[in-house]
């Protein structure tokens, strides 16, 4: 995969995951400080994780402006577009959705080309595009969302393993991308939209 692909989905996925992040600082009533700030680490948090732990010192979030810049546009286009953004149904959800899509790629991509296994080169793409949702969600003294049954993780995974898959069988980058986009953010739509749950274990009921 490319820089310039890399550099087109990490950007693609901050921009979409502080939208996520803004959106649900704004209906927690944060001020405008308090946007930004769950803007800046719902964009970030994931891409930082990753760079840390494949060596890629300083992340690239904190040592390029065009990360924070992002980060800051779409804070500010929630903040000021609040009222219309209110109108959708879960905007968090459908931004976060495509947010995994975007980074789940990107993490696997990213991993590959510093030379990683394919098989924690997926772990690291599954990762990366968790790692903006949870920080938001702790924020906000939340559960996170990939801590609950809902399939969020696991198409992460799918994503980022269709990305290895396609660098092993030589398949074209674009098109491992695209697939591998296109597979993570269907499985999260579909969770959403007919409540599709991993199994939760049974609690025990003591009886008087």
């Amino acid at each position: 995969m490319t820089n310039l692909l890399l550099s087109v989905l990490d950007l693609g996925g901050t921009f979409v995951f502080a939208i996520s992040g803004a959106t649900a600082a704004v209906k927690h009533r944060l001020d405008i400080f308090g946007v930004m700030v769950l803007a800046f680490c719902a964009g970030n948090a994931g891409g930082i994780t990753r760079d840390v732990l494949i060596g890629a010192i300083p992340p690239v979030a904190i040592s390029s402006w065009t990360y924070v810049a992002v980060s800051v546009l779409a804070g500010l286009m929630v903040f000021l577009c609040s009222r219309p953004m209110a109108r959708f149904s879960n905007p968090v959800l459908w931004f976060d959705a495509v947010g995994l899509a975007f980074f789940a790629v990107a993490g696997a991509g990213k991993a590959l080309l510093y030379g990683l296994h394919p098989v924690m080169a997926a772990l690291l793409g599954m990762l990366t595009g968790i790692g903006g949702g949870m920080l938001r969600d702790l924020l906000l003294l939340k559960i996170p969302t990939v801590l609950r049954s809902d399939l969020y993780a696991l198409a992460a995974l799918a994503g980022a393993a269709v990305v290895v898959g396609g660098q092993l069988l030589q398949v074209p980058a674009m098109t491992g991308a695209i697939l591998g986009g296109v597979l993570c953010f269907a499985l999260r739509y579909m969770a959403i939209r007919h409540d599709w749950q991993l199994p939760t274990a049974r609690t025990l009921e003591h009886r008087e």
